[in-house]
């Protein structure tokens, strides 16, 4: 996976930012932006691809933002070139929030884009504007930083030795699989729903931290790799299985039992964890309709969304697998989980679908 070779940057050091923009508005603005955090240092700024190519070897950034639409050379094509010369370097990248910009953003993240942030046009004030990236893109970057002694959680001495279930509880029956993932996510669905079979007996749930639009095209391309039916969930959908279930952005995602079987619920409730979807609240939903009968599956990610609903599950007698750092873009909600000592197994992505398959 592509986030093999990438470093996280020691807490105590500043996170080196490259800034890649055509608009000399924009660079402007996510350079203060960054500035506003101490942790921060923006080294340079460039206004192509080709300008920052020939920057990154002097200013040795830890982070590129880079915009997509950019003349000379592009956003896609510099990210092609930095993923081969610089494949340590974090890259997020700074998209409109279009059809078109959603569709490149895509792009930019199968070519090994660790993250994105959407550009909204027409916001208003240059204050309101900049109040606004700062929200957005600030922790996208911090999160590059290596927060192992973080208060709250310690990850496990050693994640690959977490304990795993055995005898009973671990032969009993499942019948349905939930997902929670963030950054790095849609590389790895991409990666794990294709490894599973197309007469697999039972339905598949997913929240994927994205906003509107960008779920829908998540959806569709996971289609394209797949023999399940993979859809962006709309209310009262049957649920079947061989069957994937994406969360749409900015809904919630809940599984509820009616006269025909179980169906899907969205709504708009309050974030948790900062985000809607979340992981908790799908989690939590499928505890109370599945019980134990789940396998719960944590995968790459910023944040501990997901934490507290697989606890819940855990203590139904679900089987909990947690992606593993190396092969994490960011080891955050999977790390809490691990670090709770709540995993049965803590795995490479390679073997998620494997791990889950065993269970079945």
């Amino acid at each position: 996976m592509a986030g093999l070779l990438r470093r996280l940057v020691p807490q105590g050091d500043r996170l080196r930012v490259l800034v890649v923009d055509d608009s000399v508005v924009i660079r402007r603005l996510v350079r203060e932006a960054l500035s506003a955090d101490p942790s921060i240092e923006v080294v340079g700024t460039a206004a192509d691809g080709s300008i920052a190519l020939q920057s990154i070897p002097q200013l040795n950034p830890d982070v590129v933002t880079l915009d997509i639409e950019m003349p000379n050379l592009d956003g896609l094509a510099t990210l092609k070139e930095i993923r081969r010369t610089y494949p340590h370097v974090r890259v997020v990248m700074l998209s409109g929030m279009t059809q078109r910009g959603a569709a490149a953003t895509f792009d930019a993240l199968a070519l090994g884009a660790d993250d994105y942030v959407t550009k909204a046009h027409d916001k208003g004030s240059l204050d309101q504007t900049l109040t606004e990236l700062r929200a957005e893109l600030l922790p996208k970057i911090l999160q590059f930083h290596n927060h192992d002694n973080r208060p709250g959680w310690r990850p496990s001495a050693d994640p690959d030795t977490a304990p795993k279930r055995a005898g009973p509880l671990a032969k009993r029956a499942r019948r349905a699989v939930a997902i929670g993932v963030s950054t790095g996510g849609p590389q790895a669905l991409s990666a794990i729903i294709p490894q599973f079979p197309g007469d697999l007996s039972l339905p598949v749930f997913v929240v994927q931290h994205m906003p509107p639009m960008f779920t829908r095209l998540l959806a569709e391309r996971l289609q394209t790799q797949t023999r399940l039916r993979v859809d962006e969930a709309t209310e009262g959908a049957v649920v079947g299985p061989a069957q994937v279930f994406l969360a749409p952005g900015d809904y919630h995602m809940k599984v509820r039992r009616r006269d025909q079987g179980e169906v899907i619920a969205l709504d708009q409730g309050p974030l948790e964890n900062s985000c809607r979807p979340a992981a908790d609240v799908l989690f939590r939903s499928v505890a109370e309709e599945y019980g134990g009968e789940v396998v719960t599956v944590v995968l790459t990610g910023m944040g501990h969304d997901g934490l507290r609903g697989v606890e819940t599950l855990k203590a139904k007698g679900a089987y909990v697998i947690a992606q593993d750092e190396a092969s994490s873009v960011v080891w955050g909600m999977p790390g809490a989980v691990a670090g709770a000592g709540l995993a049965d197994a803590v795995v490479s992505l390679d073997n998620v679908v494997p791990e889950i398959m065993r269970q079945l």
